[in-house]
């Protein structure tokens, strides 16, 4: 009986870790959800994973993230094109220093592209929220971070996405790339009636404290990524309510 006694303890010891490690929580639960449609070139799409490792890299955010009430996030790292072109790159990490920010970046750095199709945002958005129910910690907030070039034009529609995922209490943002010099057979697409910028409004961003900001092109993505950042992981809820008002 001694091996069943052993499997006990190994399991009981397997279950306080977890139990430890959902108790520490983090201060936001973020996923990256990143457009790799046709539509965003290989060097653009270079840009973007730059992007990604310098912000999260820079010393005001690290400062932002350790300047929380627990000093730590946790962060995973989608890509999407096609409503079945969609999937979680890095899984789930923890950035609470320098150490574990370049550890995250390395990962997204070393990925090669998912995908090459359509633009299915929606399928990015659900498959976030599959990311955020698989947690397994506490957090204050959740948060879906949409990057994109080009409207939704594949896939369930993005607005009843978005607003599935902000009645469960998630706020999405979004940082909408505009082309300004987009192929005839992209314009419509990247350049929709009233601009991408609205149309991200209007049907990607939702929740407490959502936002859009905007970018004319992929080298400015990093700048934007870091103001995006601090945005995201400095955002101060107002204090909650008890009863009726």
């Amino acid at each position: 009986m001694r091996w069943l006694f052993a499997v006990i303890v190994l399991w009981a010891s397997a279950v306080q870790g977890f139990q430890a490690k959902a108790a520490e929580g983090v201060d936001v639960a973020l996923v990256l959800v990143t457009d790799v449609s046709r539509s965003v070139h290989d060097e653009e799409y270079e840009m973007m994973k730059q992007g990604y490792a310098g912000a999260f890299n820079d010393t005001e955010v690290l400062a932002a993230i350790g300047g929380g009430a627990l000093g730590r996030i946790a962060v995973s790292y989608i890509e999407f094109a096609g409503p079945t072109e969609v999937r979680t790159v890095v899984k789930w990490m923890v950035i609470s220093d320098a150490a574990s920010a370049r550890a995250f970046t390395k990962k997204l750095e070393a990925a090669p592209r998912s995908f090459w199709g359509r633009t299915s945002i929606s399928a990015g958005i659900d498959l976030a929220m599959r990311d955020l129910a698989s947690l397994g910690m506490e957090t204050q907030r959740q948060v879906i971070d949409v990057c994109g070039d080009g409207t939704n034009n594949a896939g369930r529609d993005v607005g009843v996405a978005r607003d599935e995922a902000v009645a469960a209490g998630v706020t999405v943002n979004g940082l909408a790339i505009i082309n300004d010099h987009p192929t005839s057979w992209t314009f419509a697409h990247v350049q929709p009636p009233g601009g991408l910028d609205n149309y991200y409004r209007e049907n990607v961003a939702g929740g407490t404290g959502s936002f859009v900001l905007v970018i004319h092109d992929f080298a400015s993505f990093g700048v934007a990524m870091k103001k995006k950042l601090l945005n995201e992981i400095a955002l101060v809820l107002p204090p909650r309510r008890a009863g009726p008002t």
